[in-house]
Parts: structure tokens; sequence; C-alpha cells
């Protein structure tokens, strides 16, 4: 049976366009990718002496388990030359499971809902083009509401768009 799951893809390094795209026409081959946002150019948080982010976020339908999924993008990851030489360090592609149906695993290695997600502006505004009404499992909250609660900071705009 198929499931909705959205994922955040991210790249700050090499060509990050085409790095997502790249990823996006992998998941493809993992499901049916139904949405992909815009790509948002965004501030680095946590390790910020990198260069920026590109990322997005997708919606795929698939008849993956959570941790079927969670194994496709690491293997994507991998088959693209991601090197996890420093945590939270620049990437050339990461793929994160942010929301997999209603569905709440807590497991090592997956977390879903992703613990991130309430706090962190470069998900949740990419997530809340492609799905403002989706809901957090666990806090009963949609993206919007979650988008809405957000402290002020964290750079997030549209990739391309002007900056004056």
């Amino acid at each position: 049976m198929r499931k909705r799951a959205y994922l955040s893809l991210g790249s700050n390094t090499g060509d990050r366009a085409t790095n997502l795209n790249a990823a996006i026409t992998r998941l493809s081959q993992v499901g049916k990718v139904v949405a992909v946002s815009s790509f948002y150019e965004t501030e680095p948080v946590e390790f910020t002496s990198q260069p920026w982010f590109l990322n997005c976020a997708v919606a795929i339908d698939t008849d993956k388990t959570p941790n079927g999924l969670l194994q496709a993008a690491l293997a994507i990851e991998q088959e693209m030359g991601r090197k996890r030489t420093q945590e939270k360090g620049p990437r050339n592609i990461d793929i994160d499971i942010l929301l997999f149906g209603d569905e709440v695993v807590d497991e090592k290695g997956l977390k879903i809902p992703h613990p991130g997600l309430p706090a962190r502006r470069f998900v949740l505004q990419p997530l809340a083009e492609i799905a403002p009404q989706a809901r957090h499992p666990v806090l009963k909250k949609t993206v919007r509401e979650l988008i809405a609660a957000l402290a002020a900071g964290q750079a997030v705009r549209i990739w391309g768009a002007s900056t004056s």
C-alpha cells in the first residue's frame, strides 16, 4: 500500500541545483514523485562556517516502509558521492525523511517525524509550499502552523529571486 512521504533535500557543494535535480530523478525510482517545491537558498544553521545551501521539499508516494525509504535515500546519497566527513558539514546531497504518512518511528538511526522539523525554517518553508496542511503526527499541528510559530531568523529565500 502506497504512503505519502515528505522529504527534505539539501546541497551546498558543487552545482547545487544539478545535485538536487539528480537526487529527485533518482527518487522517482523509489516511488512516484508527486510534488517538488521551489529551490530555496538557505543560510547554514548549527555549523555556520560553510557555504549556503540550496534546499527543496519533495512529496513521494511509495510502497516502501519507512526503513526501506531511509535505505533508498542513503543509497542515493552514496551513489551521488556523499562523504560524511563532518557532522552537519558541507555536503553535495542530503536527503531527510520529514514525514511518512501519519506514522511515528523512533528507532536507532530513524526518527519520523524528523526531530528538527518544527525548528527549521529551511525545511518548513519549502514543505509549506507543497503541503501546508500536512500534519505533524506528534505535535498535531500543520506545517503552516509550525512555520507561523517559528522565531525570527534563519534566512530562507526562493533561489534566483532578486535580493533588492
